[in-house]
């Protein structure tokens, strides 16, 4: 089958289905459940009428439960299970396993450093980025070459940057720009990667690379959203382009400055594609994703694998609150 044909008809389907949906829920409510006829009329309405918006709410709340809700509640139950005993319940046991792991507190330990450090650099080289290139005749193609990193994958960005850190032994021609800058200021080649703890970082720079587009967008779009008069009052009280920039702009942008914060935040809590493609978590890389995927999938571990899938929702979880939370506060 055609693929155009196959999205057509997909398509189709899909709101189709939507279509019958909603006229058979409807017939059922008006025309079964709470007729609009003889001496209770007025009470069936009233009860059609509180029942309805459920009825559009169903698919959406269907959908949820079953992509969020029950993945969530059957991970759960995997993490209090054990594979090798067919499935038995053992409690907090997968738990107490993770903790004495050492592999899992390096996890925790380059998670955090990665959450200090990437999230601070993205949206200061963001925030950078946005207020620079507003002040250049040519700003909008500097905005799309530090954006263009966004269309590109994670994987694709880590086989970019491997090259970028690429190794050759001593009398080849380093191919790798990082080794070939290196060499040519009379050092040796070194395998970046494996260096302790700077190969962290070395990872980290992939993923300030990507993300700093994206706060470049957000941000410049509020800094472009700042009211002239402060700046021109600012100017004319004799502030400098520091004083304007710190004490003017930034205070004025500072929740969207937290919102991408944020949202970076939880980019960085899921890491897993960059260290997986670049070091797969050896020489003391490993983040909480990759190590969860280690034990589900090579170990085949699901109980510790599990567990660890259930520390990282509850890293995530507050910061999602909270960003819901503050979105209202925003709202209102």
């Amino acid at each position: 089958m055609h693929p155009a044909f196959q999205a057509v008809l997909t398509i189709v389907i899909g709101l189709g289905g939507c279509i019958g949906y909603f006229w058979f829920s409807n017939q059922l409510l008006d025309k079964v459940l709470f007729p609009a006829r003889g001496p209770n009329i007025g009470r069936n309405i009233r009860r059609a009428e509180m029942i309805r918006p459920w009825l559009f709410l169903f698919p959406a709340i269907f959908a949820l439960g079953l992509y969020l809700a029950y993945p969530v509640v059957a991970t759960f139950w995997l993490s209090l299970t054990d594979r090798d005993q067919g499935g038995a319940f053992v409690g907090l046991a997968n738990y107490q396993q993770m903790l004495r792991e050492a592999k899992f507190w390096e996890a925790i330990r380059n998670n955090m450093l990665w959450l200090i450090v990437v999230p601070a650099a993205s949206t200061a080289f963001g925030l950078l980025a946005a207020q620079l290139t507003d002040r250049i005749s040519w700003g909008n193609i500097a905005k799309s070459l530090i954006f263009m990193p966004m269309a590109i994958s994670f994987v694709g960005a880590s086989v970019i940057w491997k090259l970028v850190y690429d190794f050759r032994p001593i009398g080849q021609e380093q191919i790798g720009i990082l080794n070939a800058f290196w060499v040519w200021l009379g050092g040796e080649p070194q395998t970046w990667l494996t260096i302790t703890p700077w190969n962290n970082f070395l990872l980290m720079v992939v993923l300030i690379w990507i993300q700093t587009g994206f706060a470049m967008v957000i941000l410049g779009a509020a800094l472009r959203g700042i009211p002239e008069e402060t700046v021109e009052a600012a100017i004319v009280d004799g502030a400098n382009p520091f004083q304007i920039f710190f004490k003017i702009k930034v205070p004025q942008i500072r929740s969207t400055i937290v919102v991408v914060w944020t949202t970076i935040t939880l980019v960085v809590l899921k890491i897993f594609d960059i260290v997986l493609a670049m070091t797969n978590g050896q020489w003391q890389t490993q983040v909480l994703a990759n190590y969860m995927y280690d034990k589900l999938f090579r170990a085949f571990d699901w109980g510790v694998g599990s567990a660890a899938a259930m520390v990282i929702m509850l890293l995530v979880s507050p910061i999602l609150v909270w960003n819901v939370i503050n979105a209202r506060r925003e709202m209102r």
